[in-house]
This record gives structure tokens, sequence and C-alpha cells, in this order.
């Protein structure tokens, strides 16, 4: 058998860099539509409904090709059918092999979601489908015919076992489409349910790219039945579900507060402060999440919202060994849960280290159940591990995964994509390399702004070994556009290069969210300077008073803050920020240069593609820059006292700003129209707002 990897990418084109499937040596021709005949397909019977679902999408993608659409049927081969999907008894986990042979096609899994993703390697390496469709845009092209002169994909068991995505942050597809239903929840964010069609266009494409996990949403509240239904359009995918790390046993502190609110009661959420209470919402809620199959349970404990549980009740005691005793006891209590409600039933379960759950963990204060999926958490989106990664012991009593984000409210990304892939492949390579390979959930937020990263994500979690991030970037540019290949391929290098990194901690510093954070910190700032008088209090005192906040080495008293304190580090100068700024601006502009140079020998489709992945992504952040800057230099200006240059440079920060809406127009069209409508986490109209509010305050104070 002919390995098939990386350096062969000419041979199969869409593959490139997978090393999920290899030819093999006796390959054989096969035609699925021939003029007007077109090939039945046929289901085993016994095969679970998503391995039907499968074989409807393959006849689904030949009629958006062709026009014509194969019937599927269910039963055993014979007579006119051609095609045969079924599972093989006994075989590995999610394997499959895809071979023609006298002029037919079998489709064959180890089991039978190794069935479910050979139909979907299939579609991908045949009939050149991109997985993401839905979200990239990229329709397949067009043909009268559908034959091969030889058809043979062989895929073992991928190196990383369970392997999926994190909905959250989800802000844009909370709104998108038409309410799915209302969230009882006492947040600023997601007072609305995802539409159903849109998590099944989520789960579909989560399948096509061969992923077996999905967490739904930031929060799940299994009792409201619009909620519980995102879980199980999912579930009947046939992937693993999980919780965020938020919701052990499914129950955040919103549906503990809905629990005991429509039982007369006002509790604080609080398994020190209320044990029993919070105990009987486990069980209430864990007996719920029970009858989805595949349920992979996060155990832990953690406050209101993403923060520490000790913030929700200020009575937990302050020392970090008594707080991991007190998780250690909760995570023991909902294992004990488990096994009431499971009894000998196999079950899974995972715990999440993020935040401080990674600092008390480093420092030994947890007590982890065994046979517990530990998974450890990058602490800056995308680009390190932390600490404990490196130096907790991997025990024969639990197995080991981690938590990534391609995206992070926050410090970012949200807006526009920063992770390239070679980092991504940086760290999986050293998950692997350090047995934490059970499990991978990835943070893709919104899906659509990240498409580039969750392919290749998908590529490597299958196969690390020979996987070239270069060559795959290569391949990826060659598969989506017919001109000007090179030059694209060096656009998105330089988009991704643009990226200024922290000179001490080395991950990105002006990143989307963080980019919006500081830009919020310091007009609040100047508006409370105009506001009360002070002007002209001096820029020399500003610089002295950045540069002692540089140099004092941090005192952390929790856990939590100690945790996150490199996740987006702003501890340089005004002056320096602006000098930065202005050099990852230029990037951007490289990359716009080289993209828009592109775009016109591109077809409508291709060009259509190239503006939203890049494009617009280079052109919004170029403009953040560029508006960031010009902030920081009206605030200069003001702690100098020079009134015209601060008016002038919030006028350019205002006008700079403003384009951004403008720059969205392009991107929310067709089918993305109403895109940005939930667009109340990195919120684009208030930021405009606030900066004119500035601008036009100066201007009055002026006069």
């Amino acid at each position: 058998m002919k390995q098939f990897c990386m350096l062969k990418a000419t041979a199969l084109g869409v593959s490139a860099g997978f090393a999920i499937w290899a030819r093999t040596t006796a390959a054989a021709g096969f035609a699925l539509v021939e003029g007007v005949r077109v090939t039945p397909i046929m289901v085993a019977e016994g095969e679970p409904e998503y391995v039907r679902l499968a074989a409807e999408d393959l006849a689904s993608d030949v009629e958006r090709i062709t026009g014509l659409r194969p019937e599927v049927r269910i039963g055993t081969g014979g007579g006119d059918v051609r095609v045969e999907i079924r599972t093989k008894t006994g075989g590995s986990w999610e394997s499959y092999r895809v071979a023609a042979y006298d002029g037919r096609l079998l489709i064959e899994g180890g089991d039978a979601r190794g069935t479910m993703f050979g139909v979907y390697a299939f579609i991908e390496e045949y009939l050149k489908v991109d997985p993401l469709w839905f979200w990239s845009g990229r329709e397949p092209v067009k043909s009268a015919e559908l034959k091969w002169d030889d058809v043979a994909l062989v895929s073992g068991t991928p190196d990383f076992r369970f392997r999926g995505w994190f909905i959250n942050d989800e802000d844009f597809l909370t709104e998108w489409m038409e309410s799915g239903g209302t969230r009882n929840i006492d947040y600023r964010y997601y007072k609305q349910v995802v539409n159903r069609e849109a998590m099944r266009a989520v789960a579909e494409a989560l399948v096509r790219s061969r992923f077996n996990l999905i967490i739904p949403a930031s929060f799940i509240d299994i009792l409201n039945p619009p909620e519980r239904a995102l879980v199980e359009e999912c579930a009947r995918r046939g992937v693993f579900v999980s919780q965020h790390h938020v919701e052990p046993m499914g129950v955040s502190a919103f549906a503990y507060f809905n629990y005991w609110k429509a039982r007369g009661k006002d509790l604080k959420y609080s398994y020190f402060s209320h044990p029993e209470e919070v105990r009987e919402v486990w069980r209430t809620y864990a007996a719920e999440w029970a009858k989805i199959p595949n349920v992979i349970w996060q155990i832990g404990l953690r406050g209101i919202a993403d923060r520490p549980m000790w913030q929700a009740d200020p009575s937990v005691p302050q020392a970090d060994a008594d707080r991991g005793r007190i998780i250690s006891e909760a995570m023991a209590e909902q294992v004990r849960i488990l096994d009431e409600i499971y009894g000998d039933r196999p079950r899974l379960i995972s715990t999440t280290l993020w935040a401080e759950g990674s600092v008390l963990n480093q420092k030994g204060h947890l007590a982890i159940p065994e046979g517990t999926i530990m998974v450890f958490s990058d602490n800056s989106p995308g680009w390190k591990w932390p600490r404990d990664f490196y130096e907790t012991p991997r025990r024969k009593g639990n197995t080991y995964g981690v938590y990534y984000h391609h995206a992070l409210f926050g410090s970012g990304p949200h807006l526009a994509q920063v992770v390239p892939p070679h980092k991504t492949y940086e760290l999986l390579w050293q998950a692997f390399g350090r047995q934490s390979a059970e499990y991978a959930i990835f943070n893709v937020s919104n899906i659509r702004e990240f498409v580039l990263g969750i392919d290749a994500t998908a590529k490597m979690t299958w196969r690390m070994d020979g996987f070239d991030p270069d060559a795959w970037l290569t391949n990826w540019v060659s598969e989506r556009f017919t001109a000007h290949r090179r030059e694209l391929t060096d656009a998105y290098r330089i988009y991704f290069n643009a990226y200024e990194l922290h000179d001490r901690h080395r991950v990105p510093s002006l990143m989307d969210g963080q980019m919006f954070q500081m830009g919020s910190k310091n007009l609040i700032e100047m508006g409370r300077k105009i506001r009360d008088g002070r002007i002209g209090t001096g820029a020399a005192e500003e610089a002295i008073r950045y540069v002692k906040k540089q140099d004092k080495v941090p005192e952390f008293a929790d856990s939590f803050y100690e945790s996150l304190s490199n996740m987006h580090p702003q501890d340089l100068t005004r002056r320096e920020y602006i000098r930065r700024l202005e050099k990852q601006r230029t990037g951007f502009m490289l990359a716009l240069l080289h993209a828009r140079s592109s775009a016109p020998a591109l077809p409508e489709s291709e060009a259509r593609f190239l503006h939203d992945n890049l494009i617009y992504q280079a052109a919004i952040m170029e403009r953040v820059c560029f508006w960031l800057g010009q902030v920081l230099c009206a605030h200069e200006a003001l702690d100098l006292g020079n009134r015209d240059a601060c008016q002038q440079s919030m006028d350019a920060a205002a006008a700079a700003f403003a384009e951004i809406p403008e720059l969205a127009k392009g991107y929310c069209i067709g089918k993305w129209e109403h895109w940005y409508r939930g667009c109340k986490k990195l919120n684009i109209t208030e930021m405009q707002k606030r900066t004119c509010d500035v601008a036009e305050a100066h201007q009055k104070a002026g006069r």
C-alpha cells in the first residue's frame, strides 16, 4: 500500500496533507453518473440514521453537480445497485475503505462512524465538494458526468480519538436566522436560541469534516425544548455531545437559578454554601442528559458565566488548596451521581482544565477521578500550552486531551482569523507526543470566519505524521483558486505574519478583541478627562507609568487571574503601541495588495470566497489598527494639551471606524444578510458610537 502524504499532493489534489487515507495498488474504475444513467445508492439494512443521512448527502451532492439525483435505498446490493454502503463487523475505530471493483463501488467502515466518514471522504476526494461548503460558500464544479478511472481510499484509525468543535461566543449564529426559541438567561448575550436549521448546517459540516464531537452552544439548558433540540440535532449525526466547562453535569449557573426560581427559591449558586441544592439540580439534569446518546460528561465546579466558583460566593475559602479540595469533592460527587444513573453501562467523563483549573492542577490541588479525560487548555488563543500541560504526569488511570482556540471572545480572534496552520500543528504535535490525543476540542465560535483553520485542524488531527503545514496551505489555496495561486498563498502568509507578537510572552498582542478593549479603555479615560477638564496632564508622566507597570512583577492572589495573565498582555508604552499598530497595519495592507490585485483574474465564485475569507478580514483589521492608533495619538495629544492634534486624531479615528460597517455590507449579503445582526460581543455599533461621542465631546469642550 502506498501511503498518501503531503509531498505527493498533486496526485489527488483535494487530499494534500491529509494523510487520512491511502490509495491502494489495486484500483479500478467506476461511473456514478454517465449520460442519463444514474447509479442507485444502497445502504445496508441496520445502519444507523447518520449513515443514511450521509448517503442522502452524497445523493444531494451528485444532484448539485449533475442535476441528477441517485435513488437511496435500504437493503442489500444486487441488480442495478452499484454503490454499496455498509459497516464491517469487528473493524477498527472510525476507519474506512472505499474501493471500486467490477464497475461497482463499496464504501465500508470499521464501525458505523467509519462508514459515514468513508462516504464523506469519497465526496470530498472524488466529487470535490468542500466539507465546509455551506460556511465557505464554495459550490462544487458542475459536470454532466461523474466517472473515474480508479477509485480507492483506505483510512486507518485517527490519531486523535475524539475530535470536535465548541460553538462558543456564537453571537452571530444566535441571531443570524430567525429565533429558534427563547432562553431564560440573566446575561447580556444569547437571549434566543440558535435556529435549528443553522444547527443542522453546523452538524452537517462537522461530520463532513470528519469530526466526531461537539459542544453545541455556550449554554444549554436541556430542560428548555428549543435548547434540547440543538443537542438532538447534533446527536442524530452520530457524534459525541459534550458540555461547556461552565456547565458541569449539564448545569450552568443560569440553569440552577431557573430550577430554583421555578420552585420559589432564590438561592446563591454555590456548592460550598448550598451543596444539597446543587446536587439536586445535578441529578435532575444528569437524568435528562443521559437520555441523549454518546454524551461525554463535563465534571468540575465553576461559577457564573466563565468565572471561578468563588466569585459567585465570597464565603468560599481563599486558599488555593482549600478551593482545590472543594472542586475535587464536587467532581467525586458528580461521578457518584453518574454511576447511579448509568449503573453498569459505560459512560465517558472529561474535565477541562481552563483558567483557574489549570493553575490548581499545576499546583497539585485537584484530585481528578480515575477514568476521567483530563483536558488541558491553551491559555492564549491557539498559541501556547500552560505549565500544567508539561508538568502533569500522565497516569494509566486517566486519559488526556486538549482544548484549543481558533477563536476566543475577549482577546480575540472573533471577527477575523489569527492562528496560522503551522502554529496549530506545533501545539497539536506536542499534544500528540505527550500522550494527550484522546480528545481535542476546538473553539470555532461562529465557524464562518475560521474555515481555513478548521479545515487544517480536521486533517492534522486525523493523521499528524506527514502533515506539512506550509505544503497544506499551498495546496489549500490551489484547490480554491484557479489563478494567481502563488501570489494568493503569499497573501495568506503575509496576513498571518502581520500580527505582532508580545516580546516576552510571544503571543499575539493586537488581535481584534485586544484592540477593542484597549480602544474602549482609552476612550472612556479620555471622556473622563474631557469632562473633568484634565487636559494637558503630561504624556511624559503617562509613559513613565507604563514603563513602571511593565517592569513590575505581578503578584497574584487569585489563580483565575494568574492563569490568564499572559493571555492578552497590554503592558507597553502608549507610544510603543502606536508604533506596533502601524507595523501590523502595514502587513495587512500588503496582504490586501496581493489579494486585491489577484481577485479580478478569478471567477466570480472564487473572488467571492477570497473576499470573505481574506480581503474583508484583512481590511477590517487594517481599519481597526488605524482607528486604535489614532485614538492613542489623540490621547497623547490630550495629555500634552494639544487640542488641535487631539481633535484631528479623533476625527480620523471616527472616520476610520465608520468604514467598518461599510466594509461589512459586502460581507453580509445573500444568505449572510443578517450575519451581524447579533454582533453584541465585539459590538461594532457601540464602539463606533463611543468613538464619535468622545470626538464630539472634545470638540464641544474646546469651544
